[in-house]
């Protein structure tokens, strides 16, 4: 049953649709002990955010609309109130994403890009505790490997990067604590 219902979702084209099914139909099927109801409502975020649209979320939802909701599925075979709940969360749950995401601005895509190459030239640069000008030859060999257009956003981005490590971010870059040290050792007070 589970795979059929894996099917029948996967054969709805709107996501707000696939959602809704799988939120309906998976606590329903009763697949674990405990915790459906939560688990199909984490699920229902699968297709909302294979289509990078806003996840759901039952932060305001009065727990008793959802209660009553999911038990006329199971008892009357009806979603109409479900329905409605699921509407409602979902344009708050919306409405709240969208307020985020203009407060944060949008994520810098540069970054995301090359965040891999960032991180792991930031690590070198520590954990071998390069000096400024060794740094500089390796960032800007690295540079090179990049598209013309940008090497030197990549640049500009890799050396702000290493002048804004403090005690409270290094770990990020998989550097140990006597790594950053010698490093910061190394650098003095730039």
């Amino acid at each position: 049953m589970f795979e059929a219902i894996l099917k029948k979702a996967d054969a709805i084209e709107s996501p707000y649709e696939q959602a809704f099914f799988i939120m309906v139909h998976l606590p329903y099927l009763q697949p674990f002990d405990d915790v459906n109801t939560r688990v199909s409502r984490l699920t229902a975020n699968l297709p909302l955010n294979k289509h990078n649209l806003s996840p759901l979320a039952f932060v305001d939802v009065p727990n008793e609309l959802y209660i009553q909701g999911t038990l006329e599925v199971y008892e009357l075979n009806r979603v109409e109130l479900l329905k409605d709940v699921f509407m409602w969360a979902y344009e708050r749950s919306a409405l709240r994403d969208a307020a985020l995401r203009q407060s944060l601005g949008e994520p810098d895509t540069f970054r995301l890009k090359y965040r891999d190459d960032i991180r792991g030239l930031v690590s070198d640069i520590v954990v071998n505790a390069l000096p400024p000008e060794k740094a500089r030859i390796l960032i800007n060999e690295r540079a090179g490997r990049l598209p013309q257009g940008d090497r030197e956003k990549f640049v500009e981005t890799v050396d702000t990067e290493l002048l804004s490590l403090h005690d409270g971010n290094f770990a990020r870059y998989w550097i140990r604590p006597s790594q950053f040290k010698e490093w910061k050792a190394v650098w003095g007070n730039l």
